[in-house]
């Protein structure tokens, strides 16, 4: 809203000063120190009022060391993510965008879909919370909204670059890139990093590239499923989710941002995004509602986000990684996540495995996920957690350089 407010300011005035609202840099710095001012003054608030309703953890006694001091820690506290978050993009994004408009509309969904299974868990007293099929259900939906908007609305473009020409008359000419339609991501260490989902199906005939959708969206439900879910295993001790969320979402800003930047997208040899540079100011506020949640969240945990936070986290993280383009860097910038789902699928698997084949489970971990191995290993919690925050960001790191090594 203040945007457009000094927006008209600067229009009918020229009020001194109010300029400096259509930098979205600018923006994304009052975002993040609005944020970081929610989540830390009235994140105490909210945790109060949780206390005050007795909307506590219920924990499972998995016999891990220190498992019961835990119990009854107020949870839901994602809305304080929710929150930190919102506010200040409503008050300095331009809400008309629509990149800002997928993430408002995740952020809600994905927010909704976590408080719905928090609530079953905490006040229905089932600790299996909300039904995986309805919870994938919701994930779907989503999937659904945001890839379809991403092919089919007109403002979701790239730039071609621009290019030079010789004349008839040997004058050289510069040739202006246009704005097109192209359901098209980068390749990590690839010289030639482009991918269009649309070869993907032009053997089956030349129409056919008019139906990459068929690919495109299928892709675009399984990432938003996948990494939420993987944000989800995460949270499980203190302080690993949000810290490890908040490297995360930094490094995606910092490729919304060259990827929003002509001059920078063209340095770099990657797609220029026009209108995604708007990105930045909702993941600044992102990492500030990550940073200031992680005050309260931190070991010994005021506060646990619950799937009404994780659910959130992992949604956001994926949109922004399919509009920036960089989907396929997520195996490796998730790499906490993907380890994380990876040590689950691996246990339950060779569990069933080997108990069909011998009679009885075997496991290949002391416990899954990854964390909680390492918890029965009698590491302390904030060990693991700082341990896996320094993996994160050495993985943020390399997801960074892949823009110079191919």
């Amino acid at each position: 809203m203040l945007y457009y407010l000094f927006e008209y300011l600067e229009k009918q005035y020229q009020l001194p000063g109010a300029g400096l609202f259509q930098f979205y840099t600018f923006r994304a710095g009052m975002s993040v120190l609005l944020s970081l001012l929610i989540a830390m003054v009235y994140g105490k608030r909210i945790i109060l009022f949780l206390q005050k309703k007795q909307i506590g953890e219920t924990v499972r006694n998995l016999g891990l060391e220190g498992q019961e001091q835990k119990a009854g820690t107020p949870t839901m506290g994602g809305l304080i993510i929710i929150w930190s978050t919102l506010i200040p993009v409503l008050l300095f994004a331009d809400v008309e965008n629509i990149y800002i408009i997928l993430l408002i509309i995740t952020t809600v969904w994905m927010g909704i879909i976590g408080f719905v299974d928090d609530y079953i868990k905490i006040f229905k007293k089932d600790k299996k919370g909300l039904k995986g099929r309805f919870k994938v259900a919701g994930q779907v939906v989503l999937g659904l909204i945001v890839g379809a908007t991403l092919y089919f609305h007109p403002e979701v473009t790239i730039k071609e670059k621009d290019t030079t020409r010789i004349t008839e008359d040997f004058q050289v000419e510069r040739v202006f890139g246009e704005e097109t339609k192209a359901v098209r991501t980068n390749v990590p260490f690839f010289k030639n990093n482009e991918l269009d989902y649309s070869e993907l199906i032009s053997w089956m005939g030349d129409g056919m590239v008019d139906y990459a959708w068929l690919i495109f969206i299928p892709v675009v439900i399984f990432i938003i499923t996948a990494v939420s879910n993987g944000a989800n295993l995460t949270d499980g001790i203190d302080g690993l989710a949000a810290g490890s969320s908040a490297i995360i979402v930094l490094t995606l800003g910092i490729f919304a941002w060259v990827s929003g930047n002509i001059q920078f997208s063209n340095y770099l040899d990657i797609f220029y995004l026009p209108r995604v540079g708007e990105l930045v100011v909702f993941i600044a506020a992102f990492v500030g509602a990550l940073v200031g949640f992680l005050w309260y969240n931190a070991y010994p945990a005021q506060v646990f986000m619950g799937d009404t936070g994780s659910l959130t986290i992992g949604g956001v993280i994926a949109v922004i990684a399919i509009i920036v383009r960089k989907e396929l860097l997520i195996p490796i910038l998730c790499g906490i996540f993907f380890a994380e789902s990876l040590s689950v699928m691996i246990q339950v698997g060779y569990f069933k495995r080997t108990k069909k084949k011998y009679g009885e489970g075997k496991r290949i971990f002391l416990m899954a996920p990854l964390h909680h191995h390492y918890q029965k290993k009698l590491y302390h919690e904030s060990k693991i957690v700082t341990r896996f925050w320094i993996i994160g960001i050495l993985l943020a790191i390399i997801s960074i350089v892949t823009l110079k090594i191919r």
